[in-house]
């Protein structure tokens, strides 16, 4: 069963799932059944895997379709599933797109190859890789340069919208980034180009100034999904400063997981500690806790529950 594509007017939480492995690397298959039901549980819109932070390139090409497939039978068109397909290959890409789109995949997300330098250089990569892969693929930009070296701009990005109308989103990542975010906005609100998708990442450090800007929610990962989905509820419904104290709550740990090149392993920590995954292993290179590390954590959670419980008093 296939649930709804992604497309211009998609809002709400596209949750970054990590790839759950066992304590020897293999792929977690009982896990990732669990963390379907733990992210169905918390109502995220939606999922997106093989992305960065699920470890995408560290995986074989069948590991990658049989995480794929187990993910989209658990969900079972419950939810919409975007799957990651970049590669430096574009034939491997367009590959992998189209099978994902056959088993039921809402859309794919495309970061550009390392290496791209000038706005042509990124402009000719997009429109072969939107052209190939067709009207009928619906694609999310993965804009994050703090990985792929790559920066796209503004006017770019205009220019590949209105001449490709398979890209339906911009997973926006570029930090410093909220200017971009006005820019893109300010163009379609004035009617001179189509609006897009704009969905966060960046474990949603800035989510609330990022709302107020413009976005339409979340494509990110956070060992509390709970929490993006709640702020962008609030926001939604007019509740702008509820959506900050809830984040605020949240924002300690939140912090301290988005550390470049470390809060993967807290991340997955955390999700061991709930229970939703079996073990917090990540693939070799990558980081591991230490014992100062996971003391870290214990006292960051129970901050973390003391501040809830005041919150829900309201004594925060």
């Amino acid at each position: 069963m296939s649930a709804e594509k992604i497309n211009e007017s998609t809002r709400g939480v596209y949750v970054i799932s990590p790839t759950p492995f066992t304590d020897d690397g293999a792929l977690d298959l009982a896990s990732t059944d669990g963390l379907v039901d733990f992210y169905l549980e918390k109502r995220v819109t939606g999922l997106t895997i093989l992305g960065v932070l699920g470890e995408a390139p560290k995986l074989a090409p069948d590991e990658s379709r049989q995480f794929m497939t187990r993910v989209l039978k658990r969900i079972d068109g419950r939810k919409p599933v975007v799957v990651g397909a970049s590669n430096p290959g574009t034939d491997n890409l367009v590959r992998f797109a189209k099978e994902a789109m056959d088993a039921g995949a809402a859309g794919i997300m495309v970061a550009p190859i390392p290496g791209l330098k000038t706005d042509e250089q990124v402009y000719a990569y997009w429109a072969a890789v939107l052209a190939r892969l067709g009207p009928d693929v619906p694609v999310c930009y993965q804009d994050y340069p703090q990985t792929t070296t790559v920066v796209t701009s503004v006017p770019v990005l205009h220019r590949l919208i209105d001449e490709f109308p398979n890209l339906v989103m911009l997973k926006h990542e570029e930090s410093p980034g909220l200017t971009k975010i006005t820019r893109m906005r300010e163009r379609s609100d004035k009617g001179e180009g189509r609006r897009v998708s704009i969905l966060i990442g960046n474990g949603g450090l800035h989510l609330p100034q990022e709302l107020r800007r413009g976005v339409d929610g979340a494509m990110t990962g956070f060992a509390y999904p709970e929490m993006l989905v709640g702020v962008c509820e609030k926001f939604f419904a007019g509740d702008a400063e509820g959506a900050e104290d809830l984040f605020d709550a949240y924002l300690p740990i939140l912090r301290h997981e988005q550390q470049l090149g470390f809060g993967l392993a807290v991340r997955k920590e955390v999700l061991r500690r709930r229970g939703v995954i079996a073990s917090a292993a990540i693939r070799h290179p990558g980081p591991k806790l230490a014992a100062r590390d996971h003391q870290e954590l214990d006292e960051l959670m129970a901050r973390l529950a003391i501040r809830l419980e005041r919150l829900s008093a309201g004594t925060l």
